[in-house]
């Protein structure tokens, strides 16, 4: 029998199918969080979600504790699946899934209570600056809160900004203003719950006239 001969095809080596989900220890510093935004530093505990895109499949990470406060029904999976274990080094002191949908709860109460832009208030410290005119802002007096376009990657969000009644006609006018004129006193009014209504009526006459 002669020997078999040589092949010249190799095979193909089949890449392991990535997880639903991952939790691990951020490898690097170097990714950032789908949900906040912000850097997620080397070690600290994230949660990636498998997502398929025009590149191909991959995780999407997140915070461990922001996937927590909009996602839990993800975090809730991942447990389920005990997602650490897929992980290259399986991180230590995870916090339960109760401490998390805590996390969730109170996220969800705060959101409740946002007031809606635009609204007045008074200045609780008197540490903050008018993001107009850069004056400081003293304790105790009305301040408005306005809307100011930001731009992360291709979104654009909304962020609040703190002004002066002296200075909203002003900041309206502003290119980044997500603030809409039109209506703008009565949306102030049914906005500034809590507010004195004689302290409301002082600022609207100290924001005078918009147009």
């Amino acid at each position: 029998m002669s020997p078999a001969e040589p092949t010249t095809e190799t095979e193909e080596v089949e890449e392991p199918e990535l997880p639903p989900f991952l939790i691990e220890g951020a490898r690097s510093g170097r990714a950032k969080c789908k949900t906040c935004r912000r850097a997620i530093p080397k070690d600290t505990l994230r949660i990636g979600i498998r997502v398929e895109g025009p590149f191909g499949v991959g995780h999407m990470w997140h915070h461990l504790a922001c996937a927590a406060k909009r996602q839990f029904e993800k975090v809730e999976e991942a447990y389920a699946m005990e997602a650490w274990r897929f992980a290259k080094d399986e991180p230590a002191d995870l916090p339960s899934l109760e401490e998390l949908r805590e996390l969730r709860e109170v996220a969800e109460q705060k959101k409740k209570e946002a007031k809606e832009i635009p609204y007045a208030e008074l200045d609780p410290s008197g540490r903050a600056k008018c993001k107009h005119c850069g004056e400081p802002m003293e304790k105790g007096t009305p301040r408005v809160v306005l809307g100011r376009a930001v731009e992360f990657g291709q979104q654009t969000r909304t962020s609040p900004i703190n002004v002066h009644p002296g200075c909203v006609a002003d900041a309206l006018q502003a290119d980044d203003s997500a603030t809409e004129v039109d209506g703008f006193a009565e949306a102030l009014r049914a906005n500034s719950k809590g507010l004195d209504a004689v302290v409301l009526d002082s600022v609207l006459d100290e924001i005078g006239s918009l147009y």
